[in-house]
């Protein structure tokens, strides 16, 4: 559960590193990874007869791939191999791969064959590698939509081909994989957008590089690890004072059930005292699913909290935009969601009181909230999500959690991470309420804000993997069903925190508000 932390580099981060390393690297990386790749074929492939194909590009990504179709072939593998460039137009290193290949006996073919009797047991696409920026098109399209119309597993070399390995945006035709192999760190196209559909399981081969060495990581992947060393276990002289005392805001009228969703995220992650501050003055003075939650109009929130969240149900009217003028001034750590964050986006008085604020602030929006709070549409957010996160963390001095697939937690300090739990069925009503009481939850329980927001944005995602495997979800999952999954799996967490043992450097070193 613990395991060591994943660093993701982007596109140019991983050419410094291969810059440093290739003149002197031994064996090269093109062959390190090559034999890697093939190491995973066998594993992916070790009960399904039958021959590979394997599909090679121009570039030094088709030099992986002769590198790979040579060591299947002395495995005793029967390979093909398809490559319609010429040999002389090859780079260097990958010339050498092809004259390999060909000298060890492998033989090639101009065009994509048409599959055995039986299929293929295995295809490759080794086609263009994280370099590509422009969109496959032409010969190499087709053979795309073929390779992808393949049933069996079909494998990627580094990243599909087609796919955008900084943004996880498909350039065109885009090579679809159940299996990707990396090579020596993950890169953010592979985890957000619409890049775990391209990539389906992901494998990193580091290939004997440590990555960090020759270039401190900015971005990691979401993990326990980052947070186990505040998974500790309550002494049992204990009492819900020490436990925080978290105010969730909103719930104006006709959005009432959105504040009670954060505030019983909330509870029933072990807040001490939770407080539902409604602006329906209709709305409801006791929670009768939950009654340990204290039901309060907006304007009577006890002045003395550990944590608060605005936004959850919070409307856009006056009494909205007053209510989040005063929360703004308030010292305590804020989480800003929905309305609140709609509200900013709109108004130079509440951005300028936002980006004033002394103590934390977290924001959590959904694409469309941050393409408002950038002021650029929903679109240009999604095409490049890493960037936008980070524009958004440096422009408003907060902590961010850009929603969506694989969800980017960015840092005013410029670090960032990528979450990799959950799946669709987080695509309903009422989940950002959930979120936003589990990290507000862990605020005001006296987590730092970097770590409740990370184990928040997991622990969400999290819950609800559970839930589907249990057969509840994908489809159909309602929010507050994560609850309680939520508070199970956050109880496993600290259990496990206990039994397993630590290793050092479980977590990059943490700056920033």
């Amino acid at each position: 559960m613990f395991s060591p932390l994943r660093p993701i580099y982007p596109v140019a981060g991983i050419r410094e590193i291969e810059d440093k390393l290739i003149p002197n690297a031994r064996p090269p990386l093109m062959e390190r990874a090559g034999r890697a790749a093939a190491q995973d074929a066998v594993r992916l492939i070790m009960d399904r007869p039958g021959p590979i194909l394997v599909a090679c590009g121009p570039g030094n990504n088709g030099g992986d791939g002769f590198v790979m179709a040579r060591q299947l072939a002395q495995a005793g593998r029967e390979v093909v191999v398809a490559f319609s460039s010429a040999a002389e137009r090859l780079p260097a290193e990958a010339a050498k791969a092809h004259a390999d290949y060909l000298a060890a006996g492998g033989s090639i073919v101009s065009d994509l064959p048409a599959a055995p009797t039986n299929g293929w047991a295995l295809v490759v696409d080794a086609l263009f590698g994280i370099g590509l920026g422009r969109p496959i098109e032409g010969r190499y399209a087709s053979w795309i939509q073929t390779l992808n119309a393949q049933p069996c597993p079909r494998m990627a070399l580094d990243v599909p081909s087609g796919l955008d390995a900084d943004t996880g945006s498909p350039l065109g035709a885009t090579f679809r994989a159940t299996h990707t192999t990396t090579f020596i760190a993950l890169k953010p196209g592979l985890l957000t957008n619409d890049g775990p559909d391209h990539c389906g399981e992901i494998s990193v081969q580091r290939i004997d590089i440590d990555a960090a060495a020759w270039r401190p990581a900015r971005g990691h992947a979401i993990a326990p690890s980052l947070f186990r060393h505040l998974l500790q276990p309550r002494p049992r002289n204990t009492h819900k004072g020490l436990y925080g005392d978290a105010a969730i805001l909103g719930g104006h009228a006709g959005m009432v059930g959105a504040a009670l969703l954060a505030g019983r995220a909330a509870l029933w992650l072990g807040t001490g005292r939770v407080y539902v501050g409604l602006l329906d003055p209709a709305g409801p003075a006791v929670d009768f699913a939950h009654p340990e939650l204290m039901l309060r109009r907006a304007d009577t929130l006890p002045e003395r909290l550990s944590a608060l969240a605005i936004g959850p149900g919070l409307g856009t009217e006056h009494a909205s935009a007053a209510a989040l003028a005063n929360a703004l001034t308030r010292p305590i750590p804020l989480l800003l969601d929905a309305d609140a964050l709609n509200l900013v986006a709109g108004d130079a008085t509440l951005r300028q009181a936002l980006c004033a604020r002394g103590t934390a602030t977290v924001l959590t929006p959904h694409p469309a909230e941050a393409a408002r709070l950038l002021g650029t549409d929903t679109a240009s957010v999604q095409a490049d999500r890493l960037r936008a996160a980070l524009e958004l963390a440096r422009r408003y001095r907060a902590l961010v959690v850009l929603k969506g697939c694989g969800s980017i937690v960015a840092l005013p300090d410029e670090r960032w991470f990528i979450n990799g739990s959950g799946h669709s069925g987080m695509a309903s009503a009422g989940m950002g309420d959930v979120l936003s009481g589990l990290v507000t939850g862990l605020l005001a329980q006296g987590w730092p804000p970097e770590s409740a927001l990370v184990a928040g944005v997991h622990l969400h995602g999290a819950a609800a993997d559970r839930l589907a495997r249990e057969g509840i979800g994908p489809v159909g999952l309602t929010a507050s069903e994560t609850i309680d999954t939520a508070r199970g799996v956050f109880n496993g967490w600290l259990i496990e925190a206990q039994r397993e043992p630590r290793s050092p450097g479980s977590h990059p070193s943490r700056t920033g508000r």
